[in-house]
């Protein structure tokens, strides 16, 4: 039985009075720059003056990684998550040092990864945390560990028993939601219904109502050149997609589209929408990243708890060189303090 497991703490069973909001942030695959990252959340002092940032991790790992990356060693904190006042590791002994080789692709960091994870949201639901914010995971390392889920989204929806969800990613720039997330091009067209790009939009607005406090502008792409024109270039923004902007434009949704992907992300064009519903993963992603990779952030719709992430993979090529840029995983747990 591993120690400091959330179901193995009996004082976990009622809610802490927290000064300023307790996050769960989970330490992701060890073998990447999770561990790096979350270093430099423990040391951030502004951070810890709007939160108690809690790692979701294992100690000794962190120790290594900052011993590699020239970066202070955390010290050991031996309570429990009830009694965590300030920026902590909670131990979760899911991984030794000695396990796995930084930078290397393995099923125990995998299985690991997902244990952060687990534990995270078990905390969520039980009111221990107020939030939950993610470090990158490697899902071929999830994959060799048997778990078949192909990336965080699913696994928060799923151990959520959440039966609607959607990505939003978020910037200054940007902000998008997805009909379709980690699918193969292949299989977009048959998984875009109407109702599902509807229930994305609706999702979307939500949040964005919710973080900014008016009614969004939305922007629908299509999903064909040229948003299809007009069926010649493909079905799906006549059969499904209009139909959609239809239905939410009759629930008073402020909805232009379908626009052409290739226009879609224009300077004048990303100044007039608050948010895009994109039609699949990379629709979106791209202009995202090439637009503001260190400070977007990843956050999943739907759930009954928070959940933010970083916007970035697990580097495994940069890891323990000290070479991580933890911006994306501040902002991070910024924007779910937003949401809380």
């Amino acid at each position: 039985m591993r120690g400091n497991k959330i179901d193995d703490l009996p004082h976990l069973e009622t809610k802490p009075q927290m000064s300023v909001p307790k996050i769960a942030v989970t330490m992701g695959d060890p073998a990447g720059v999770g561990p790096e990252v979350c270093l430099h959340l423990l040391q951030n002092g502004e951070l810890a003056e709007l939160c108690t940032p809690v790692i979701f991790g294992d100690h000794d790992v962190l120790v290594e990684t900052a011993k590699q990356c020239s970066m202070t060693e955390p010290s050991r904190y031996t309570g429990g998550l009830g009694e965590a006042n300030r920026p902590c590791i909670l131990d979760i002994g899911a991984i030794t040092p000695t396990a796995f080789e930084i930078g290397i692709i393995n099923a125990a960091t995998g299985r690991a990864s997902y244990t952060y994870v687990e534990d995270a949201i078990n905390a969520a639901l039980s009111g221990q945390v107020a939030a939950v914010t993610t470090a990158p995971i490697n899902k071929e390392a999830l994959h060799a560990a048997g778990i078949s889920y192909p990336g965080h989204t699913e696994i928060f929806t799923d151990l959520t028993h959440s039966q609607h969800s959607c990505m939003l990613q978020y910037s200054s720039e940007v902000r998008c939601v997805f009909a379709t997330t980690h699918v193969a091009y292949s299989e977009v067209p048959s998984l875009l219904t109407t109702s599902r790009i509807l229930e994305t939009l609706e999702l979307g607005a939500q949040a964005m109502k919710r973080l900014r406090g008016d009614k969004p502008k939305i922007g629908v792409l299509g999903l064909n050149p040229h948003a299809g024109e007009h069926g010649l270039f493909g079905a799906e923004e006549e059969a499904v997609i209009i139909p959609a902007i239809n239905a939410a434009r009759a629930k008073g949704f402020d909805v232009e589209g379908p626009i052409p992907p290739d226009t879609a992300f224009l300077p004048n064009k990303r100044k007039e929408t608050d948010l895009f519903v994109c039609m699949y993963h990379d629709q979106g992603h791209i202009p995202l990243k090439a637009l503001c990779f260190d400070k977007a952030v990843n956050t999943t719709l739907g759930l009954p708890i928070v959940r933010t992430s970083v916007d970035h993979g697990t580097a495994l090529d940069i890891a323990g060189q000290g070479k991580a840029n933890p911006n994306s995983l501040f902002e991070a747990v910024k924007l779910a303090l937003k949401f809380i």
